[in-house]
Parts: C-alpha cells; structure tokens; sequence
C-alpha cells in the first residue's frame, strides 16, 4: 500500500482545471489554457548506517545552474533551466516544455553534518550524500549471556 501525502490546494487546482476546460468548451477555443504551475522535480531519499541520500531527477540541468543548501533539517535543492534555442517563427501547436526556476525543500528525517556533504551530477540525477553526524547513528547493543 502506498501512502500519498494530501495536498489540499491540489483540490483547488483540479476544479480550476475543470472550469477552465469548461469555458474552454463553451467559448470554442481549441486550445486549452494551460494554468502555471511551479515547475518542481521528483526526488529519492534513503538512509544507510552512514549517511541520507538524497537523489533528484534533474533532466536538461547543468551542475553550474544547481543550488544546495542545509540550514537546520531543511535540504533545499534550486535550478534554472534556460532556454537555449531561438526560434524566429513561433508557429507552435502545442508548448509543454518548461523554462525557469525550480526548487524542492525536503525534511530531513535525521540530524546531518552538512559541511561534509557531497553532490554528484550524472546523466541528469543529482545525488546528496549528507553524512549524519555521530549522535544519530545507530548504535548496536549486545546481549550478554548469563
């Protein structure tokens, strides 16, 4: 069973959506309005003895236009996707692709030494290695027989 978390503003987007297509539909556009959203990006975390792992998808990002920072238990990873081509005639029949700023804050689950932290850039996934300091490691306690 997979728990999602509930995001009571996305109830707030869908009836816009909805009423969007609608007035599309009453009004003869062909072409829906497409709602501006905040452009953000998936992200894997685990947790080994050592460290948390942080890993983001990051697709048409360069290392230099990503930003990572710690401040208390809070990961912040920022980036901007620029717009490379120049296109003379904008002719377009349909536009998805993204341009511009986007950001993720996460909740770190475990306190990390964040200046020890590493990031790696590879084929477009940036990965966080947060060691975690001493005190929220784990700690193995053996049972001694009597």
């Amino acid at each position: 069973m997979t728990l999602v978390r509930w995001d009571p503003w996305e109830e707030f987007r869908s009836i816009r959506r909805a009423m969007d297509r609608l007035w599309d539909e009453l009004m003869g556009r062909r072409e829906p309005v497409v709602v501006e959203e905040a452009m953000t990006f998936p992200v894997d975390m685990y947790e080994t003895d050592e460290a948390l792992v942080v890993k983001a998808a990051l697709p048409g990002l360069r290392p230099e236009d990503v930003e990572i920072s710690v401040q208390g238990d809070l990961l912040t990873i920022k980036g901007e996707l620029k717009r490379e081509e120049k296109v003379e005639r904008e002719n377009y029949h349909r536009r998805e692709l993204r341009y511009g700023m986007c950001s993720r804050t996460i909740s770190l689950p475990v306190a990390v030494d964040a200046e020890k932290a590493e990031a790696t850039f590879e084929h477009g996934i940036l990965t966080v290695t947060l060691p975690k300091v001493p005190e929220a490691r784990a700690k193995v306690i053996r049972v001694k027989a009597r």
